[in-house]
């Protein structure tokens, strides 16, 4: 269990990244290349990321381990997207944190002769660290960059309408099904018994894209506390023909179904119908056109809402993610939340 504990001075100082941290996704990205988890989700990125992980992988792999502790200075804080700014702060990292956080490595695990030239700050092998990373992420990330953007600023847009409608710490205790806020402690569950105090100095919230199930904090608590936490991607952001922009037809009809499929597109071109006029116009039968509006709704993918007596039907800032399209604004309750039923 992670703990963090508030001060009322935290709870104002409280942000949420709105674009993606660029050494975060490296690092998680890393870990879940290691494992098969999320086999559903992340299995078709798997297997072409890593055909193309060598030869940075050798170095980065040995330094971030599907389990147990990464170095906290591979994350360093900084406010940028951009991939440069990261690394010029990493490669700002003292020789003493390097000592440190290297040592809690050895712990864990036998490294090889290259980490102890790390681990003295030297200056070639930590310029070698950088090319590695670069490598790394412009082989098997750069190509899903506005994926990985698009889901971080629908998730952007749905925790501030949130934080505006319910305030901050609804928000907090809806971060992640693990979570449970119970003034003034922030319960994350965690594999280890962690406490993080705040003491004024706020928390900055990472959502991310290769986060999988468990949040993430520094094991360093003198560091500007952060708090990860895993964005929720849907199903096929991978598939040939993705890479950042709008899926084709035939990708929709793929992952979906066609009547699905055509169903979604028309809730996304025209918002607001009702199940009658949506069944007529996406040429499908009102009972039909209900059932896909519930898959959908359960997928998280639209919104369905009462209005005059109606259902009505809007696209999610999932489904948004999904068709590369803006998301409505939602005056009721959260963006995602849905007020069934069909008719």
């Amino acid at each position: 269990m992670l703990r963090v504990h508030f001060t009322t001075e935290d709870l104002t100082r409280v942000r949420l990244r709105a674009e993606p941290h660029p050494l975060w996704e490296v690092l998680l990205s890393l870990h879940l290349l290691q494992t098969r988890h999320g086999a559903a989700v992340f299995g078709p990125w798997r297997r072409g990321a890593r055909g193309a992980l060598w030869p940075s992988g050798d170095m980065l792999t040995t330094l971030a381990p599907p389990k147990g502790y990464s170095p906290d200075f591979l994350t360093p804080d900084v406010d940028s997207s951009d991939l440069d700014e990261g690394l010029e702060a990493l490669l700002g990292t003292s020789s003493r944190t390097l000592r440190t956080d290297m040592s809690r490595l050895a712990e864990q695990t036998r490294l090889p002769g290259w980490a102890a030239r790390l681990a003295s700050g030297d200056a070639e092998m930590m310029r070698k660290l950088a090319d590695r990373i670069r490598h790394y992420h412009a082989k098997v990330l750069l190509p899903h960059t506005q994926v990985v953007k698009s889901h971080i600023a629908a998730e952007w847009s749905r925790r501030a309408e949130a934080t505006m409608a319910h305030g901050l710490e609804y928000v907090l205790s809806t971060l992640h099904p693990s979570i449970r806020w119970t003034a003034p402690v922030l319960e994350v569950g965690y594999p280890v018994e962690q406490d993080l105090h705040l003491r004024g100095r706020g928390l900055v919230l990472v959502p991310s894209f290769f986060c999988w199930q468990t949040p993430m904090t520094l094991v360093d608590t003198a560091l500007q506390p952060v708090l990860v936490y895993p964005v929720d991607p849907v199903i096929g952001w991978a598939s040939p023909g993705r890479s950042g922009a709008s899926p084709t037809q035939e990708t929709l009809v793929a992952l979906l179904g066609r009547t699905r499929a055509t169903v979604l597109q028309t809730i996304a071109d025209r918002p607001g119908l009702n199940t009658t006029e949506l069944a007529r116009a996406s040429g499908t039968t009102p009972s039909g056109a209900s059932q896909h509006a519930a898959v959908l709704r359960d997928a998280g993918l639209v919104i369905t809402q009462r209005r005059n007596g109606s259902a009505v039907h809007s696209l999610s800032g999932r489904g948004a993610v999904l068709l590369d399209r803006p998301a409505l604004r939602h005056g009721r309750g959260e963006p995602d939340g849905s007020v069934d039923q069909a008719e």
